[in-house]
C-alpha cells in the first residue's frame, strides 16, 4: 500500500499499486482542504472518507487508475490534490468477451494444508453440516402463511424435547405458481429449490408442504416421492388433502411429520472433519472503497488457505467481476473453464439487455457515498475476495457445487439472490464482507459478517464479526487478519454462533427466476 504517511497522527491517504494516479483517504471524518497529504500534494478542496484524491495533475480524458486499472476517465482537468468524485469520472465500456486470455495464468498456491479440522455432522451422501437443522419445503407461496405459524408451534412444543437440533427453517419463498413452469429459464428457480433443500445442514433430511393444486408439484421438485422411513424419505404434507378438515388439521399434520424428522435428527452428534468438508459462500455488500483493500483481500488470503486445505469456496456476483474478466480467465485452470465463465457472463449480459439495462445499475447510494465512484472501481475490489488460486470450476445458478478448490458461482448480485443461490450451491458457511454495514443474516446457513472500516465495527458491535478495518490503520496485515477469519470460521464451523445467529436476524429467500410471470 504505497503513498500512506506514517505517525499516530498524520492523515492517511492508501494508493493499492504504485502505478495508480489516484488514492482514497482514510481518515474517519475525511481530510479537508489544505491537507498536506504526500510528498508535494496538497488536498485542493475537501475530500471525505474512502474518496480519491488525484496524486498526479490529469487533464479531461486522461486514464484514472486505481488497482492498476483504468476506472474511469476524467471529465475534466483535475489538479493534484483534487477531488476525484463521481461526477468527475467518465466510467468505459464494459470488456469485450472475445480474445480473452484462457487458463494464461493458474497460480500455484503453497503446499497443502492438513491436520486442520472442525466438528461438523457427517451426511449420508459424504457432505457436511455446520448446524443441524430441520427444514421445511414450500413448494408455493400459498402456503408459507401456514408453514410460518406451524413453525413458531415446532420451536415452542417440539424443540425442546429434542436438544441436538439446532433449530426449523421454513424455506419460504414467491415461487410455484403464476409463472411460466415450462419456459426455457425456468429450470434455475426449480433446481435452486430442489438443491436448497439437500442443504448439507439439514442432515438428509426433505420434509415439504404442498398445496396441491400448484404448478411446481412435489414430484417435479423431487422426482419420485420416496416414502419416509427410517433411514430418511421424504415428508410430505399436502394442505388440501382431505384428511386436513380445517386449519388445525394442517397444522397437527405438519408437527407429527415434523417430529418424526426431529427424532433422526437428534441422533447426530458433531464429530471431528477435515477442513477440506467446508462450503464457503463469499459474499459483499454495503461495498465501499476500503472494500477492496482491507476484507476483500483479508478474506482472498483465508480462501487461499481453505483451497490448500481441500476446502470448496465459491465466489460470486456478475455483475461485480463482469470488469474483471481478463482476470477470471487468466485465472482458470483450464481453457474450458474460462469459456464456462465467459458463456455465464455472455449470458448475465444479454439477460440485462432484455431489461434495457446493463452493469452500471448495479451501483448504490451507499456505494457511491462510501467511494465508489462507479462499478469497474466496486468490481475491482470485489475480486480480491477470491485471492490468488486457480479457478477450479463453475457453478450455474441453481446448481449444485462439485468442488474441491476455488469455484465462479456464477450469480447476481443482489446479497439475497446471491447468498439463496450460494446455499443451493452447497454452501454450509458464509463470510459477507460488507463496508456500510447490513444486518444481513441466513437462517439456514451461519453468517460471518466482516466490516471493512473499524468505525461501523465499533458502531455495530453486537452485529459485526470482525473488524478487518484495521488494516487500514496499519493495526494489522491482510495476512494477520486473514488468519484470524480462518480461525473464526472453523469456531463457526463448529458451532460458535456468529452475530447475527445470537440475534436471530435472518433474510428471506430470495429465488432467481428469469422467466416470465403469468
Amino acid at each position: 500500500m504505497a503513498g500512506r504517511i506514517e505517525g499516530p497522527d498524520a492523515p492517511r491517504i492508501i494508493r493499492v499499486h504504485p502505478a495508480d494516479n489516484v488514492a482514497i483517504v482514510v481518515d474517519d471524518l475525511g481530510l479537508p482542504a489544505g491537507t498536506g497529504v504526500a510528498a508535494g500534494i496538497t488536498l485542493a478542496e475537501r475530500v471525505p472518507q474512502g474518496h480519491k484524491v488525484a496524486l498526479t495533475p490529469l487533464a479531461k480524458g486522461d486514464a484514472v487508475r486505481r488497482y492498476d486499472t483504468v476506472i474511469g476517465t476524467a471529465a475534466e482537468a483535475i489538479p493534484a490534490g483534487g477531488y476525484v468524485s463521481e461526477a468527475r469520472l467518465v466510467m468505459p465500456e464494459a470488456p469485450a468477451l472475445d480474445d480473452l486470455p484462457l487458463a494464461t495464468r493458474p497460480s500455484p498456491l503453497g503446499p497443502p494444508i492438513e491436520d486442520t479440522t472442525f466438528e461438523g455432522y457427517r451426511n449420508r451422501d459424504g457432505s457436511v453440516g455446520t448446524r443441524n437443522l430441520l427444514a421445511i419445503t414450500t413448494t408455493v407461496q400459498c402456503v408459507s402463511g401456514v408453514v410460518e405459524h406451524a413453525v413458531d408451534r415446532i420451536r415452542r412444543e417440539l424443540l425442546p424435547r429434542f436438544p441436538n437440533v439446532d433449530g426449523v427453517v421454513g424455506l419460504d419463498h414467491i415461487y410455484g405458481c403464476g409463472v411460466a413452469i415450462d419456459a426455457p429459464d425456468a429450470p434455475i428457480p426449480i433446481r435452486t429449490l430442489h438443491n436448497i433443500s439437500r442443504n448439507p445442514n439439514f442432515g438428509g433430511e426433505t420434509m415439504v408442504v404442498s398445496l396441491g393444486c400448484e404448478k411446481l408439484q412435489s414430484e417435479r421438485l423431487f422426482g419420485p416421492l420416496l416414502p419416509m422411513g427410517g433411514d430418511g424419505g421424504i415428508g410430505l404434507v399436502t394442505l388440501q388433502d382431505p384428511a386436513n378438515v380445517g386449519f388445525e388439521a394442517m397444522i397437527a399434520s405438519i408437527l407429527r411429520t415434523a417430529e418424526r424428522h426431529l427424532e433422526r435428527l437428534d441422533r447426530r452428534r458433531r464429530t471431528s472433519c477435515p477442513a477440506s468438508a467446508l462450503v464457503v459462500g463469499m459474499q459483499c455488500g454495503g461495498s465501499d472503497a476500503f472494500s477492496g483493500i482491507t476484507a476483500n483481500p483479508a478474506l482472498g488470503h483465508a480462501s487461499d488457505l481453505l483451497v490448500r486445505a481441500g476446502a470448496t469456496v465459491m465466489f460470486s456476483e456478475n455483475t461485480e467481476v463482469r470488469d474483471g474478466i481478463a482476470q477470471l480467465t487468466a485465472r482458470a485452470a483450464t481453457p474450458d473453464i474460462a469459456r464456462r465463465i465467459i458463456a455465464e457472463l455472455d449470458w448475465y449480459d444479454r439477460y440485462l439487455a432484455r431489461g434495457s439495462v446493463d452493469r452500471s445499475a448495479n451501483t448504490t447510494p451507499g456505494n457511491k457515498t462510501g467511494g465508489l465512484s462507479n462499478i469497474v472501481e466496486k468490481a475491482m475490489g470485489s475480486i480480491v475476495k477470491s485471492g490468488s488460486a486457480p479457478i477450479a470450476g463453475v457453478v450455474a445458478p441453481g446448481e449444485r457445487a462439485r468442488g474441491p478448490g476455488l469455484l465462479y458461482a456464477a450469480t447476481p448480485a443482489s446479497d439475497f439472490v446471491c447468498g439463496t443461490l450460494q446455499m443451493a450451491a452447497g454452501m454450509n458457511l458464509h463470510v459477507f464482507t460488507t463496508g456500510r454495514g447490513t444486518p444481513y443474516g441466513l437462517a439456514a446457513v451461519p453468517v460471518i459478517k466482516v466490516a471493512t472500516r473499524s468505525d461501523p465495527a465499533r458502531r455495530w458491535h453486537d452485529l459485526i464479526d470482525v473488524d478487518a478495518g484495521i488494516i487500514a490503520t496499519g493495526a494489522a496485515t491482510i495476512e494477520e487478519v486473514g488468519r484470524q477469519m480462518l480461525a473464526l470460521m472453523l469456531e463457526v464451523a463448529s458451532g460458535k454462533p456468529t452475530c447475527a445467529e445470537k440475534l436471530r436476524l435472518w433474510n428471506q429467500l430470495a429465488l432467481f427466476n428469469p422467466a416470465p410471470i403469468t
